[in-house]
């Protein structure tokens, strides 16, 4: 007889491998440690497979665990979103909506957005994740997250997520206030400058190396910075250079130390998305969100 997972097995897996004990996971899911045990050993013999490696400072994932891990994680996430789903269509408002943003649109678009859905639904609690698509596709595909806008780029993903287009926006050169450069006109007069960008993995990024590389004016990128933040510092305090949302230079938190470096040469324009699973089928609320997004868009 085939071995039948049972759902409390897939909680302790989890809990185990999340907290990287026996004793960690006990007090998160407040259950004692023998039962906890017990289960990953009922666990293990079903599968005939060995999940975890035992060590003296807790435990890590086998090969066959790492498999699992993805499979198990994804099961208790669509549980949580099955119940929360027809909760929600049984009148109950309310739950818990994960999303991803770019950091443009955390800075831009997110705040009367989120404002907007806090005020009809009080009760929903958004949690929200900034950062580029990249960073995002793991929890995306184990459905820890519900959505993100960010930019994308033709890439392995097209045929994983639905990409709908929601708005552009234009980048621009930036430089810290009194960097020498500041008087430049071109981008070849920057090129002997030290740069630092994102790497360039199916985002706006990806699309601007190409063109870098169409130009053959390609910029000494020293520095990867994966969040605005820590590019935003670096420019500021720093000859480094860098191309970010064009608006960043209108931010009044940003505008005294962020100077905008006027180029002939016009940048391509970054294109945002709604990006999905597939395979996903939104909560009534989830999809009011994305609908709110959707208005602040147009």
């Amino acid at each position: 007889m085939t071995f039948q997972v049972k759902l409390h097995q897939i909680r302790a897996f989890v809990a185990v491998t999340q907290n990287g004990s026996i004793r960690g996971a006990s007090r998160a899911l407040n259950l004692s440690q023998p039962a906890l045990t017990k289960a990953i050993k009922e666990l293990e013999e079903g599968l005939s497979a060995r999940l975890f490696i035992r060590r003296s400072q807790g435990v890590a994932l086998t090969e066959c665990g790492e498999s699992f891990y993805q499979h198990a994680q994804l099961i208790l996430e669509e549980l949580r979103a099955a119940q929360e789903d027809i909760l929600q269509r049984q009148g109950q408002l309310a739950g818990q909506i994960n999303i991803g943003l770019g950091a443009s649109v955390s800075r831009t678009l997110m705040p009367p957005v989120i404002t907007a859905f806090h005020q009809k639904h009080p009760k929903v609690k958004v949690r929200i994740m900034e950062g580029q698509l990249v960073s995002m596709i793991n929890s995306l595909r184990q459905g820890e997250l519900d959505f993100t806008i960010n930019t994308y780029y033709q890439g392995p993903y097209d045929q994983e997520f639905t990409f709908e287009r929601l708005f552009e926006k234009p980048f621009a050169v930036f430089a810290r206030e009194g960097h020498p450069a500041i008087g430049a006109t071109s981008l070849k007069e920057l090129l002997h400058y030290d740069w630092t960008l994102p790497t360039p993995r199916g985002s706006y990024y990806k699309q601007l190396e190409e063109v870098f590389q169409k130009r053959s004016e390609i910029p000494n990128i020293s520095v990867f910075c994966e969040t605005f933040s820590a590019c935003i510092s670096l420019i500021a305090q720093s000859d480094f250079l860098s191309i970010l949302p064009a608006e960043l230079g209108r931010d009044p938190l940003l505008a005294h130390s962020l100077k905008q470096i006027n180029i002939t040469e016009t940048l391509p324009q970054a294109t945002y998305y709604l990006i999905q699973r597939r395979d996903v089928a939104q909560a009534p609320l989830t999809t009011a969100l994305i609908n709110q997004f959707r208005r602040e868009c147009r």
